[in-house]
């Protein structure tokens, strides 16, 4: 028989949980049921996360043909738009998918609990009731006891056997209908709350401060760039609301294992969203006001079909204000959050480092960044793919699950790595005059190239380790650890900066990312926290 992880018996003979990495690491591409389940969540999901960094690349080189000064204004402004999201929306998602998940999951152990099997007796009749039997153990017990008095009565009545058929029959549709009727998840609503709240408030605080904020990201009074970068910024921001309402109907989906629905959802968005910017920003002549525009109308298309799928799906009004998790969003999303504005703050100060040194190597930054953003991001599918697994199986003690999941899932991310420092590489060496025809802004993008490729593999690593974290609701050590980390490569980043200057930014960023692979490999790797029953388990 096939084994699917299920079983939680313990083998004590392994005491290296660090070589749990390599179990059955040669059976990497091997389909089996995990790897089945993990790709048929992952696959979705990792297109609908690459979907917004693959709009904002194609943004980025539509803007790119307006001129240089225009291409840094937009870089700037995207990635001020995208740390202020960042402290809102992955602490949002990721205890959304993680409590949602958490929460469907014991609503149906608690309902399982509630039904009984029906034991049939051997006779003529034995074999074709077993073919029903998987929708009998789960009836409800008034069904269960007129389908017992029938095997009580069978024997004194031979024709009541069409009778019992029928009454498996009923309570087969009767699960049925019952599995299709509208879920109650407490974790659903609260998410929702969340979002609307904090979008208004990213919302409001980008428009009011925007030219402040820019200042702080390095960009000068004086500079070509300030008047243009605030009145994107201004615009784009007014879609807040809905970015960080809709990315938290995803994070409900995803705790269904719906990866699909979004799917099909955002694809549709950010196809209008690049329909409308060469008629916004050329034919209309916008500019980069166009760009803007036309990123917000497609946020507000998804986040309201999105809101309209949900509604048939689940009770979005709780029954009452008690049932909302609100203290447990707050602290484990404020643990998110200080994860998210210390990890994110790297990468938001090696865009303000690249402003500095002037429009042209900003310019090639920025599109050196969303490439490596968009291509690293592919693995974030697969974070999370097994973030909702896992959360499941903790929920469940299937310990053996939760192992067999979190190895395979990173062994996938591994070889996803290596094929995206091939395709990122040679992509970026050939096309890179699709994002600029400055020679200047094509010299230093050569040179971040392979920085930019060879981090693939570090990068995808990480992010798994963050959806394997979560999905243990290990959000205590993911947010401590990644502040450390943070701390360290923040130093790294002026240092380097000072002294390699363009390189030494990518030089900093490149070590950034190791240190934060080697959190995620520490923690699984020594049997601590959630992990520690791996100290008793064994690799065979």
């Amino acid at each position: 028989m096939e084994d699917n992880g299920s079983s939680n018996e313990p083998n004590n003979n392994f005491k290296w949980p660090l070589f749990i990495f390599f179990k059955d690491a040669r059976h990497v591409l091997k389909l089996d049921a995990v790897s089945r389940e993990l790709l048929g969540i992952a696959f979705p999901s990792a297109l609908a996360v690459a979907a917004d960094p693959i709009a904002s690349l194609i943004d980025t080189a539509f803007i790119g043909h307006l001129g240089p000064v225009e291409l840094a204004a937009a870089g700037v402004s995207i990635a001020l738009f995208n740390q202020a999201s960042r402290i809102t929306i992955f602490p949002l998602v990721s205890i959304t998918t993680s409590f949602v998940a958490e929460e469907d999951t014991l609503e149906k152990l608690n309902n399982k609990s509630k039904f009984k099997e029906v034991v049939v007796p051997e006779d003529h009749m034995l074999q074709d009731l077993q073919k029903e039997k998987p929708m009998v153990e789960k009836c409800e017990s008034k069904d269960l006891q007129a389908l017992e008095n029938y095997n009580a009565t069978r024997d004194n009545d031979p024709e009541i056997g069409d009778k019992g058929n029928k009454k498996i029959c009923k309570c087969s549709k009767s699960m049925e209908k019952d599995e299709k009727k509208k879920r109650r998840i407490a974790s659903a609503s609260t998410a929702l709350l969340f979002g609307t709240i904090l979008g208004l408030i990213q919302a409001s605080v980008l428009i009011f401060a925007a030219k402040p904020l820019l200042r702080v990201m390095g960009v000068k009074p004086d500079s070509p760039m300030l008047n243009q970068a605030e009145k994107y910024l201004k615009l784009r921001s007014i879609g807040a609301p809905a970015v960080l309402l809709s990315l938290a109907m995803q994070g409900i989906f995803r705790g269904f294992k719906d990866t699909k629905t979004p799917l099909y959802v955002i694809v549709s968005g950010y196809t209008l969203n690049v329909i409308l910017d060469p008629i916004l920003i050329f034919t209309l002549k916008l500019g980069l006001k166009g760009a803007a525009i036309s990123h917000v109308l497609s946020q507000y298309m998804m986040a309201i079909t999105l809101l309209l799928i949900l509604m048939k799906k689940v009770h979005l009004l709780p029954p009452s204000i008690k049932d909302l998790q609100i203290f447990r969003f707050l602290k484990n999303g404020g643990l998110l959050m200080i994860r998210v504005i210390a990890v994110t703050f790297c990468v938001t100060l090696a865009a303000s480092l690249a402003a500095r040194l002037g429009s042209v190597p900003m310019a090639a930054f920025q599109t050196c960044l969303q490439v490596w953003l968009t291509s690293s991001l592919l693995a974030d599918g697969l974070a999370v793919a097994v973030q909702a697994i896992l959360a499941c199986s903790f929920a469940e003690k299937d310990h053996k699950k939760a192992t067999t999941a979190a190895t395979k899932t990173l062994q996938m991310s591994f070889v996803l790595g290596m094929g995206l420092s091939l395709a990122v590489g040679l992509g970026l060496y050939f096309g890179a005059g699709i994002f600029s025809k400055n020679v200047h802004v094509l010299h230093f993008i050569k040179i971040s190239i392979p920085f930019v490729a060879a981090t693939q593999p570090i990068n995808s690593l990480a992010f798994v380790f963050d959806g394997v974290n979560y999905g243990a609701s290990d959000f205590a050590y993911s947010a401590y650890s990644l502040v450390v980390v943070s701390l360290v490569s923040v130093a790294i980043e002026f240092v380097l900066y000072r002294a390699k200057h363009f390189i030494g930014i990518w030089i900093a960023l490149t070590i950034y990312m190791t240190l934060r692979m080697l959190a995620g490999v520490w923690r699984m790797g020594t049997g601590t926290g959630p992990w520690h029953y791996l100290r008793g388990c064994s690799l065979s």
